[in-house]
């Protein structure tokens, strides 16, 4: 068996467009705090730049550099319109909780890897209605740049404990798993963040969303994590 087909051990998670339906409302909040600002940019525009942190949308966009006072400032007020306008607003997607618990079961180690930053995350986590089930997690904070680059993806893999290729990555943009493949990781992807097969295509598996991916999780790369798991714990109870 080579590195790349062992059973995984752990899964690195993408948290917007994966397990929770927001990629249009942080679109519409950065378009809303950029228009504050004077600049006008459509929400279609950054629709597809949603997956990549601020420091990227903010250089592509505006040409504005995210530590800079401009950046900065647009940076906090799209924070504070995305939670008053638009958090309510988001929802799981069907089968989010309860994929994961089914891989919390199969004795998977999880670990969000998001472009988000610390203080979005808690919010983000509970509308996904997984805040309880995920107790690791690399933010944008933990990282000097965001996806596509690895930065983010490494130090939540490093969280983990485990090596690259005993893990997967869950995402829904073609950042994720351009990330996932510099950091040496297989990804797995799901169209529901709004994103094609064709944009998807270097990911090993591509399921619909969640709820596809759980129905089909004894043939997906994760279902032979719980038969690995089984045979782990039998040769440890042998010894």
């Amino acid at each position: 068996m080579s590195l790349h087909t062992q059973p995984p051990r752990g899964v690195l998670l993408d948290v917007d467009g994966t397990l929770l339906d927001s990629n249009e409302q942080h679109a519409r909040a950065w378009a809303d705090a950029l228009a504050e600002r004077g600049t006008l940019v459509p929400p279609a525009t950054l629709r597809g730049l949603i997956g990549k942190g601020g420091d990227k949308i903010l250089a592509q966009v505006a040409r504005i550099d995210d530590q800079s006072p401009e950046g900065r400032e647009i940076s906090a007020r799209r924070q504070v319109i995305f939670r008053r306008r638009y958090l309510e607003t988001c929802a799981p997607f069907p089968g989010a909780r309860a994929l994961l618990v089914r891989m919390l079961a199969d004795g998977l180690t999880l670990a969000v890897a998001t472009s988000s930053n610390e203080e979005d995350l808690g919010a983000l986590l509970r509308a996904a209605g997984v805040h309880d089930l995920i107790g690791r997690a690399a933010t944008s904070d933990d990282a000097e740049r965001s996806k596509p680059d690895p930065d983010i993806v490494v130090s939540a893999a490093r969280r983990t404990g485990l090596p690259p290729h005993l893990l997967v990555m869950l995402g829904d943009t073609p950042y994720d798993v351009e990330a996932a493949a510099r950091s040496g990781i297989r990804a797995v992807a799901l169209r529901c963040g709004g994103w094609d097969d064709s944009a998807l295509g270097g990911a090993v598996a591509i399921y619909d969303d969640p709820r596809e991916l759980l129905q089909s999780y004894e043939h997906s790369p994760f279902g032979a994590s719980r038969l690995d798991a089984s045979a782990r714990t039998l040769r440890r109870a042998r010894r």
